[in-house]
């Protein structure tokens, strides 16, 4: 295991895994024996992962049940024609590419085909070679095709323009051992506060890496429950459940060949905790209602805000699995560590909002934001630098024009700082507490030492609203 924080040097490197390419998976369905062993054996010769079946009974079963990329299908078999095979696997959400093969050719027949979404029609005889380039064509269509389902997700991560603004010493270490794994497909787990910037470094190592033309694909593991953990994460077979018709793709294929990031990793339920490490330490697993073993040509980054070896202690996260995840580890410090960028970020932050007409920051302003601890890290100063710099009047913002909070004005004048009731002690604390988990009540309610319903009682009784920028309702779930 590799860690990765503001004290490492530069100079560590861990060892680097072997970049995943996986071989082009094929189905050929050819009724004729001795053509088809020629075929499969020409084809595996030249790397391909050949599967060869005799009827279009057993093509339409494979290709429901198993995954491939390429399929040549004879158009004359047993028991179902390769049209009718076609036909039925284009209903899928994610069908291989089709080539349709026939003894017989006519220009109907090819018509039919191309129509019903073939992605070639080839006539007998034939010579191998041309096979072949068809067959890699095919596989860099359905490529393509995948790729363009994720480019909503790759344009984000491009145009996002997100990056880290630092002149901390330790920090700008960190960047650049994250740009020397970048290229691993080793597991890291990325530590950090709350608005740290955990999501910037998960897409920085994405963006850095050999596949980063590939998906990146989020998701916040507090939202999985035992119900649809593994329909979301596996994937579903068609009839493994009443009115499911089609397969569905779960997250673990829809980020092959690209970053799957687990965010929140310490939010997942024991039981599901379970389930990832034995798919993560098998590389393989299996959609929910089948029965073929998956390959995961995938790199896999997770994140927390929680202190894991405390919770592996305390039984609420297992060992195991923190010992997958943990091959290079990534800490990143809290901004109030990091004073030396405090005005550096909200310069930037103010350019960002502004533009060239962006306000100023005054003297007493910079003070104030020098002073105060930045429990919610970056991403809180980045909050209050949007909001400054939307109501800044005249050009400049001063120190009572940043929404800081009581804690900055106390900062601020000390000595006029009345003894505070216990009231009053607790009204300030629990609003910290919110303000430092995203008004997640379940963390907030942990930190506390509260029950989340004892909570929900406070957050009434004293008159917190959830701030608009974070959404959703009152639960703060």
């Amino acid at each position: 295991m590799t860690t990765i924080n503001a004290d490492t040097p530069s100079s560590a490197a861990p060892a680097l895994a072997p970049q995943i390419a996986p071989a082009i998976r094929v189905l050929l369905a050819e009724d004729e024996p001795h053509l088809g062993t020629i075929l499969e054996q020409f084809l595996s010769a030249r790397g391909f992962s050949v599967t060869i079946v005799r009827d279009g009974a057993a093509a339409l079963h494979k290709l429901q049940t198993e995954t491939f990329d390429v399929a040549l299908l004879d158009i004359m078999m047993p028991e179902m024609d390769g049209l009718e095979v076609l036909r039925r696997v284009r209903k899928d959400s994610s069908p291989p590419e089709i080539i349709i093969i026939t003894g017989n050719g006519t220009v109907e027949t090819a018509i039919s085909a191309l129509k019903l979404g073939a992605y070639d029609f080839l006539s007998k005889p034939y010579r191998m070679a041309e096979i072949e380039v068809l067959v890699r064509r095919a596989w860099e269509k359905r490529v393509l095709t995948r790729d363009n389902a994720h480019l909503r997700s790759r344009l984000q991560l491009i145009e996002s323009g997100a990056k880290f603004v630092t002149h901390y010493a330790p920090m700008n270490a960190v960047l650049g051992l994250v740009e020397r794994v970048a290229s691993s497909t080793s597991p890291v787990l990325i530590t950090g506060e709350t608005g740290t910037g955990k999501d910037l470094v998960a897409r920085l190592l994405h963006s850095q890496a050999d596949h980063a033309n590939g998906p990146f694909i989020a998701v916040h593991c507090a939202t999985f429950t035992e119900a649809t953990f593994e329909p979301d994460v596996f994937g579903v077979e068609r009839g493994a459940y009443p009115g499911v018709t089609e397969r569905k793709i779960g997250l673990l294929e829809l980020a092959a060949g690209g970053t799957l990031f687990l965010d929140d990793i310490g939010e997942l339920d024991l039981k599901l905790q379970s389930k990832l490490f034995r798919v993560l330490n098998a590389e393989t697993f299996v959609r929910v209602g089948g029965a073929q073993q998956v390959q995961i040509p995938t790199r896999i980054v997770s994140a927390t805000n929680r202190d894991l070896t405390r919770m592996v202690s305390a039984g609420l996260f297992r060992d195991d699995l923190l010992q997958r995840l943990n091959t290079v580890r990534v800490a990143l410090p809290p901004l109030r560590e990091r004073s030396i960028d405090i005005l550096l970020l909200a310069e930037h932050f103010l350019s960002e909002f502004g533009g060239a007409g962006a306000p100023r920051l005054t003297n007493d302003a910079e003070h104030a934001l020098e002073r105060y601890r930045w429990p919610g890290n970056v991403r809180e100063l980045r909050n209050v630098i949007e909001r400054a710099a939307l109501l800044a009047t005249g050009g400049i913002i001063e120190a009572r024009d940043l929404p800081l909070g009581l804690e900055a004005a106390a900062a601020a004048s000390p000595a006029a700082s009345a003894p505070l009731t216990l009231t009053e002690l607790e009204r300030r604390h629990i609003q910290d507490v919110l303000d430092t988990t995203g008004w997640h009540q379940g963390r907030a309610s942990e930190l506390l030492g509260i029950s989340p319903k004892t909570l929900y009682r406070k957050i009434r009784e004293y008159g917190f609203h959830r701030p608009s920028r974070l959404g959703g309702g009152l639960d703060g779930n």
